[in-house]
Formats: structure tokens, sequence, C-alpha cells
């Protein structure tokens, strides 16, 4: 564990598929990794290539490849007390008019 937290993280190259939509429907980009990879808290991918512009109407759909950096147990902790934070801070909701009757 403690070996896990000092050295550097794991890569991996993988083909993916993206899909890119600019309708009047949809706006998206999604990705999708070739293969059986389970992503975990705080693990990164990386799309490699060029910039991709889609005009508005159309749907694009691309192969390219993609770096995965796995996080450590360091990562993986910090990013779920992050996401608790700011989790919370959508319970910071008030839903009066501001005008005293």
């Amino acid at each position: 564990m403690i070996k896990e937290i000092l050295t550097g993280r794991e890569t991996i190259n993988v083909p993916c598929t993206i899909e890119i939509e600019n309708t009047f429907e949809s706006l998206h980009a999604h990705v999708d990794l070739d293969g059986d990879l389970e992503m975990n808290a705080g693990d990164q991918v990386l799309v490699h290539g060029d910039p991709v512009r889609v005009p508005y109407g159309q749907k694009v759909t691309l192969r390219r490849f993609a770096t995965v950096t796995r996080a450590n147990r360091l990562d993986r902790a910090w990013t779920r007390i992050l996401a608790r934070l700011e989790l919370t801070e959508l319970y910071e909701v008030s839903f009066s008019s501001g005008s005293k009757l």
C-alpha cells in the first residue's frame, strides 16, 4: 500500500470510440473505451488526436486512442472526499421568495 502511494500511477493505452453530437435535441460527447476496462474514482482519460469541431445539426463518430491513468489509493480517497463535500453544497438551497409578507 505504501509503495503504491509513493510510486507513479499506472497508464494504459487503449483504442476508443468517440461520439459527438451537436443538434437541437442534444449536445454531448461520449467516449467508449475498448475492452473490459473498469473505471474507478480518480482515474483519468486523455483522448489523443486533433481537436474535433462538429457543426450545428451534425453527429460524428470517430476512432482514436486514449490513455487511461489509474489513480492510486490516495487519489481515490481524495476524490471520494471531494465528491462528498461538493454534494453537500447542493443541500444549501433556499426556496424563500426573499420578500416578507
